[in-house]
């Protein structure tokens, strides 16, 4: 490495302060420290604001874990033409570019959700779709749409709002619906943030839930069996993910075969808000 500093890996990520990446960060860095390496940090928030030189690259850092919407294809293909050891979090590499990814079973995690709602007798099953961009939930959306296909349940464009991964957003998203009369007798949010403002949202109109209206959640971050109700969701191994991006990397930096893809198991977390008899 230029300046002769050895033994630094860098991440890339959008945001601080999300309890998702907090757990994420503990997997990546726990490995890192066993293996003797110390961790960098950058988000790219003011990056995507106001474009300018990245702090974080091939001069400081032995290699980097990119999340997903942190860095450009652009500048993936940049690190890529130096053979600069990368490993991408949540997204696939833009086209042509081999460069390892790992990542959960979103879709079918997300018709696992689905067929668990199904299964309790729900049918006017709406979803808070995540961020537009982001590949976890486009495939969490497939997997809505295909699992309600399956039970021969008509796809209602009406029931899918855009949740934005995020509390507030769900929030109006689910007061639009209440506003409509839309009917709704259960939720299935992309992430537990925008289950969360779901069930706020919900309760504040009188809602019960899930007596009158179910919520499932993606993710299993720590807030959720805190909830009130406990949140039902899909648990992804957050930690793991980001353990085996830390090992993947390790790997590229001593010249050591890869995976191009490592897909971890997501499962099915029963609790008040849906399911538990």
């Amino acid at each position: 490495m230029a300046g002769g500093r050895p033994n630094l890996v860098g991440l890339i990520f959008p945001a601080i302060g999300d309890p998702f990446m907090s757990e994420l960060l503990e997997g990546i860095e726990t490995k890192l420290v066993e293996e003797g390496y110390d961790l960098l940090l950058y988000s790219s928030q003011r990056q995507r604001k106001s474009p300018r030189f990245l702090p974080l690259n091939e001069h400081n850092s032995d290699g980097l874990i990119v999340f997903a919407n942190s860095l450009s294809d652009a500048e993936l293909a940049r690190f890529h033409r130096l053979n600069f050891p990368l490993v991408l979090l949540h997204r696939s590499p833009p086209e042509g570019l081999d460069i390892p990814c790992v990542t959960v079973e979103n879709k079918k995690g997300a018709r696992t959700a689905v067929k668990h709602l199904i299964d309790h007798g729900y049918k006017n099953i709406a979803f808070l779709a995540g961020l537009e961009s982001h590949e976890d939930a486009k495939w969490r959306e497939i997997g809505y749409r295909e699992e309600l296909a399956r039970h021969n349940i008509p796809f209602r464009p009406e029931l899918v709002a855009y949740g934005g991964f995020s509390a507030e957003t769900a929030k109006a998203a689910v007061e639009n619906w209440l506003f409509e009369g839309i009917k709704i007798d259960a939720i299935f949010a992309a992430d537990d943030n925008s289950a969360q403002g779901a069930m706020y949202t919900l309760q504040r109109a009188g809602k019960r839930i899930p007596e009158d209206v179910a919520v499932i959640g993606f993710d299993d971050i720590a807030f959720a069996r805190y909830m009130n109700p406990p949140l039902t969701t899909i648990r992804m191994p957050i930690k793991e993910v980001g353990r085996h991006a830390a090992i993947q990397l390790i790997k590229l930096m001593k010249g050591e075969k890869v995976d191009s893809l490592t897909l971890l198991p997501t499962d099915l977390i029963i609790r008040d808000s849906c399911g538990k008899d």
